[in-house]
């Protein structure tokens, strides 16, 4: 019988350890999800350069080229944050388009190295002839 246990406590242990190595693991690579209203009463929270995902939508007018990078700002229609693009803009990315930006801040502008076009689940097939319109 001591035997036994002893091979079930051991089991036991290399699934705990499992376990917390896994939890671990997924809290050293989570990248938080924030609003601009959010991302701004947080700042404190999110030092310059450390990751987070910045949600909102392409402020009308804003959008600016400058050789390689693409500025614009970001609202959720109660804060409103400066962004700077790194990388190239996805395709249907415009004024007024919800987005997705993961990268962090440097200083008050928020530094993107990528984005995603949001968009709601519901997918609407064309009327016939109207293909490619919005």
């Amino acid at each position: 019988m001591g035997q036994r246990q002893f091979v079930l406590f051991g089991i036991a242990g290399v699934i705990a350890l499992v376990v917390a190595i896994t939890i671990a693991g997924i809290n050293d690579n989570l990248t938080y999800y924030l609003y601009p209203n959010e991302a701004v009463a947080q700042r404190a929270d999110f030092p310059d350069g450390e990751r987070f995902r910045l949600a909102g939508q392409v402020v009308a007018g804003s959008l600016t080229e400058d050789e390689d990078d693409l500025y614009f700002e970001v609202t959720d229609g109660s804060a409103t944050i400066p962004v700077v693009l790194l990388n190239t803009p996805p395709p249907l990315f415009n004024e007024e388009v919800p987005v997705l930006l993961e990268g962090y801040w440097s200083g008050d502008l928020f530094t993107a190295e990528e984005a995603l076009i949001r968009h709601d689940e519901n997918y609407e097939i064309p009327a016939e002839g109207n293909y490619g319109e919005g």
